[in-house]
């Protein structure tokens, strides 16, 4: 059978961009292949399962945008199909006068996000929020959340199928050949012709990307992102969500303090290099992508500029006393016995050769196909606008 439009990978953005497809034209045949035996398995399984608000934005970027515009859409569908989810809010503190820059920075990104409500907190104010918090000031974001974005995921999954897209499990892709009139996927298992190709496969999109013609520079480099769980009888620190003043020099929020919408108190995560594009723990190792990652131009140049920082996020990878030394900042009552270890995540992040990070959304469009090839935070809270985007330039390119 050949499809109108086949997406490769199944984790939240695939799948709410083959719904967004099919609630626009339900005539549409498409297909969703995932090389796991079930959707959410990677980035969207692994996350923390926080609602973003947009406050950290470069104002006018894709994540600024598809942030604002997929909180609301979120909401929507959460309540609309009973997602467990809540907007609690988080504070942004900064522990030391030498953030107080950086934390105004914050506040005027978000307010020229249109955010409302955020405002400035004195350290009494923050403790009024937070009471186990040390800060010499923060902001208070009253739109951030929890959700299961599993759970969302799932009912996207059934939303597609009832609406009647395919989605194939257990499909992993081998190479794409783009023919006259078709495109040739070729997987582990089949063989499927599509007129369409969108690629959303995260961790592994540049490979796919690079299938198609695209992305010839670009590599992803895999973060992983790994976390302890707060024992119960401390859960009493942390009201909602905490979090510092991000290191400006390095492009990850900091280790901080989550509520999960199911119960129980995370603290993390770190940010170290995984040595396997899904590689969720120190001893997992694939030789080969790591020697990708060594060889990559970009990569060392990376290495040149966050040197420092990276040896500090290995440190407290292996380190629990170091990894609690942080946690303390935010809150000095944390001790090293009231962590149990947690679950970790794997972020897909898109480098150049030139070992530039990129700190946005990448899309390329171009003929028969759309890569998706930097997705990471807030990509899950802006799904749903994502999808939006991706099924207008799929209708926009089959006119053409």
């Amino acid at each position: 059978m050949q499809y109108d439009v086949t997406i490769i990978g199944g984790g939240i953005v695939g799948l709410a961009s083959a719904y967004r497809i099919l609630e626009q034209n339900p005539t549409t045949s498409l297909c969703l292949l995932e090389k796991e035996d079930a959707v959410a398995k990677h980035q969207t399984g692994h996350n923390s399962g926080v609602i973003h608000s947009g406050i950290y934005y470069k104002p006018g970027s894709l994540k600024a945008q598809n942030c604002i515009k997929g909180y609301q859409q979120l909401l929507e569908f959460a309540q609309q199909h009973n997602i467990p989810h809540e907007i609690c809010g988080k504070v942004i503190v900064a522990t030391k006068t030498s953030e107080l820059q950086a934390l105004d920075n914050i506040c005027k990104r978000g307010i020229d996000n249109g955010l409302t409500g955020i405002r400035k907190l004195q350290p009494k104010e923050v403790s009024e929020i937070e009471p186990h918090v040390s800060s010499v000031a923060g902001i208070l974001v009253p739109q951030t959340g929890i959700i299961d974005y599993v759970m969302m995921a799932g009912k996207l999954k059934e939303l597609i199928e009832n609406k009647g897209g395919k989605i194939l499990t257990g499909e992993k892709v081998a190479s794409i050949h783009t023919k006259s009139e078709s495109t040739i996927i070729r997987t582990n298992t089949n063989e499927f012709a599509t007129r369409f190709v969108i690629n959303c496969a995260g961790l592994y999109s540049d490979k796919i990307a690079q299938m198609t013609g695209q992305a010839e520079n670009l590599q992803i480099l895999p973060f992983r992102g790994e976390y302890f769980f707060v024992k119960p009888d401390k859960a009493y620190l942390v009201k909602n969500l905490i979090y510092p003043v991000p290191n400006p020099n390095f492009p990850f929020l900091g280790v901080h303090f989550t509520r999960m919408i199911h119960g129980g108190l995370e603290a993390g995560p770190n940010a170290v290099l995984a040595f396997k594009r899904e590689g969720y723990k120190k001893s997992d190792i694939d030789f080969k992508e790591l020697w990708e990652i060594l060889k990559f131009p970009g990569f060392h140049k990376i290495m040149l500029k966050y040197w420092k920082e990276g040896l500090e996020e290995m440190y407290r990878s292996w380190s629990k006393a170091a990894f609690t030394k942080a946690l303390q900042q935010l809150i000095p009552e944390i001790e090293s016995d009231d962590l149990v270890p947690g679950g970790a995540g794997v972020r897909a992040q898109t480098c150049d050769s030139e070992g530039n990070l990129s700190d946005d959304f990448l899309i390329f469009d171009k003929g028969r196909t759309l890569n998706i090839c930097n997705a990471p935070s807030p990509a899950a809270t802006s799904s749903l606008s994502i999808g939006s985007s991706i099924a207008a330039s799929y209708f926009k390119n089959i006119k053409q």
